[in-house]
């Protein structure tokens, strides 16, 4: 069982967390400019590294608010959470 720490409910069981794909990947500035290419690029792609990695996550079964996690992708170890809008704290 993982305990993820919601910033606003505390520690609970990741059930009823979802996962929401990587963090900080910005929504184009005007979507209709993009080439097919493009918009498969900013749908499909995402950075898979072995390690930290800062993802989001909505509290699905709890307060239902999203925040992101820097979770080690490898040991599936969460070294931080914070809230959207707040910059990615320094992890190991």
């Amino acid at each position: 069982m993982l305990l993820i720490p919601c910033p606003w409910c505390g520690p609970r069981d990741e059930t009823e967390f979802r996962y929401g794909g990587q963090a900080h990947v910005a929504y184009p500035g005007d979507p209709a400019a993009l080439s097919d290419e493009e918009w498969a690029r900013y749908l499909f792609f995402r950075d898979n590294p072995r390690g930290p990695f800062a993802e989001r996550w909505s509290h699905a079964a709890g307060c239902r608010r999203w925040f992101n996690a820097v979770r080690d992708t490898a040991s599936g170890e969460i070294h931080a959470v914070y809230r959207p809008g707040e910059p990615r704290p320094v992890t190991p």
